[in-house]
């Protein structure tokens, strides 16, 4: 039980609720918690609260808020890293009885006295800060919304002797040279996800992993890959067509939220789905307010619909009518991980799953959505769990590269598919022959899955070019056999294989067409 500290009402200006929102009996419990910190600890103490996306962390804060402003003679400050967040937390706030001043760069403070709660993005609020119209003495606590950004850590020295509540999904920070530990003494977990899906306030996710060769990929200063590597992946047309009949396989019909690295990669997206006659949409973050509200309303309202993007989606989007979310991109931040996914998890009548697609190799980087972390380690020893992460090329060591559906069709009178690279190389290498001999293997062994589905060498030459993916997956795989792997290298030995595999078709089709078939082919 909490109890006003003498505070006369009308300083208070708290209204009534106009929600309908109630906490459920987790997030009742989790405030329950953080106000006996509010109690017992110090008045500078820093706690960092992790919920699961999709728990409703944005209600529990807006309690909070409430009952605080109730509870406490101090100001509240809430901190977004977004100003389409800043304006939901606002509207939260105001549907909670706290009425609520913005502090933007346009906004005037003449009124601030008349506030006892503020929500600011945290550059705006540095600047007003610098500029010293803004009085922050009676502040008491101050909210951070996805506390892992690091940006807000800047601006903790102004707040020196106030109550730091940050509020995360993954107490991971967003810059690993600046763990969250040294900000926060102390991690407070949530429910898990899989106890919010065994209580229905989640969805639970199918989870389809689709194998990529992600060696091309390079790792940017911020340790993650880079918009320029990712989108020369996937805006390859092999990686388009894996796209789309990934789509196709699992997902068609479906409303569709896909994420990519890049907007070039999203662009390309976009194009390569209303060819194929499906109705989608990009948004982006050059998309006006205007452009983006019609995007999103005509989502929601159209059944089957797919809206590709950047990462302008992870945060702060509510669209509980998504069935499925694809990642079409690669990524080492577990954050960014979750925060995709769980953009379909939200629950909607009779809605109890949703399919993720992942084309980036996530699943096999952090396993499934869901698994039960082990936070309290993650937010003491971040290092321990970032250094146990696998690398690409032991992920993709243990991949035997499988056909989609649509290619296979076209190889259908071939038993053997498939070529191991690793095992052939070792063999070769043992019978004292040359390495180059492992690829002339690879190219007699193509040839004949073309021939066995051939009438004719024009035919097989068509059959080459759906094999584009399945042969850059046998060079990459040879690339770390003879360990060369330099991009300009591996991007050489695909254009040359093609080559010489087309040129083999020309000069022994009919040959090899009557030892597999057992007649030369027959002329028309």
């Amino acid at each position: 039980m909490y109890f006003l500290k003498n505070i006369p009402l009308a300083e208070i200006n708290i209204s009534k609720k106009t929600t309908d929102k109630e906490l459920y009996g987790y997030q009742e419990d989790a405030l329950q918690e953080i106000f006996r910190r509010f109690e017992d600890a110090p008045k500078d103490y820093h706690l960092l609260y992790q919920l699961p996306t999709g728990g409703g962390k944005t209600v529990i804060f807006s309690e909070i808020v409430r009952r605080y402003l109730e509870t406490f003679r101090k100001k509240v400050l809430v901190l977004t890293h977004r100003i389409e967040l800043s304006k939901q937390t606002s509207k939260m706030l105001k549907e909670f009885g706290v009425s609520n001043k913005i502090i933007n760069s346009t906004a005037k403070l003449d009124d601030q006295n008349d506030f006892n709660c503020f929500v600011a993005m945290v550059e705006t609020l540095k600047n007003r800060l610098n500029d010293e119209k803004l009085d922050i003495s009676d502040i008491g606590l101050v909210i951070v919304d996805e506390a892992h950004y690091n940006s807000f850590t800047k601006i903790f020295k102004f707040f020196d002797q106030s109550f730091i509540l940050g509020v995360t999904a993954t107490p991971l920070s967003s810059n690993i040279k600046l763990p969250m530990y040294e900000n926060y003494q102390e991690l407070f977990v949530g429910e898990t996800i899989q106890h919010l899906i065994d209580n229905e306030y989640l969805a639970s996710a199918n989870l389809y992993s689709y194998n990529v060769g992600l060696s091309s990929l390079e790792v940017g200063a911020n340790g993650d890959y880079t918009v320029k590597s990712s989108e020369d992946l996937y805006t390859n047309s092999d990686m388009l067509s894996k796209l789309v009949s990934a789509y196709e396989e699992t997902a068609k019909g479906k409303k569709t939220l896909i994420f990519n690295n890049g907007i070039n990669t999203s662009i390309q997206v976009f194009h390569a789905f209303k060819k194929a006659g499906y109705p989608i949409a990009h948004l982006d973050n050059t998309n006006t307010k205007a452009e983006r509200e019609l995007i999103l309303q005509w989502f929601h309202k159209t059944p089957g619909a797919i809206i590709t993007s950047v990462s302008i989606l992870t945060t702060g989007f509510d669209e509980p009518t998504i069935e499925a979310i694809i990642l079409n991109r690669a990524t080492k931040s577990l954050t960014l991980y979750y925060q995709m996914i769980g953009r379909g998890s939200r629950v909607l009548n009779n809605k109890t799953t949703f399919d993720v697609i992942d084309l980036g190799n996530n699943f096999h980087r952090f396993g499934p959505w869901g698994a039960d972390l082990d936070w309290q380690k993650m937010f003491r020893a971040p290092d321990y769990y970032l250094n146990a992460i696998l690398s690409d090329e032991d992920i993709e060591s243990t991949f035997r590269y499988e056909l989609t559906a649509d290619v296979k069709k076209e190889f259908a009178k071939s038993t053997d598919t498939y070529f191991d690279m690793k095992k052939v190389y070792i063999d070769t290498i043992r019978q004292g022959e040359s390495s180059k001999r492992v690829l002339e293997k690879s190219i007699v062994h193509h040839a004949k899955m073309c021939i066995e589905n051939s009438e004719d060498v024009f035919d097989a030459l068509i059959l080459v070019k759906l094999l584009g993916e399945e042969i850059d997956d046998r060079i990459n795989r040879y690339a770390k056999c003879i360990s060369k792997s330099t991009h300009n290298f591996v991007t050489w030995l695909k254009d040359d294989y093609r080559k010489k595999l087309n040129a083999y078709l020309r000069a022994n089709f009919d040959e090899d067409f009557e030892e597999i078939h057992g007649h030369p082919p027959i002329e028309e």
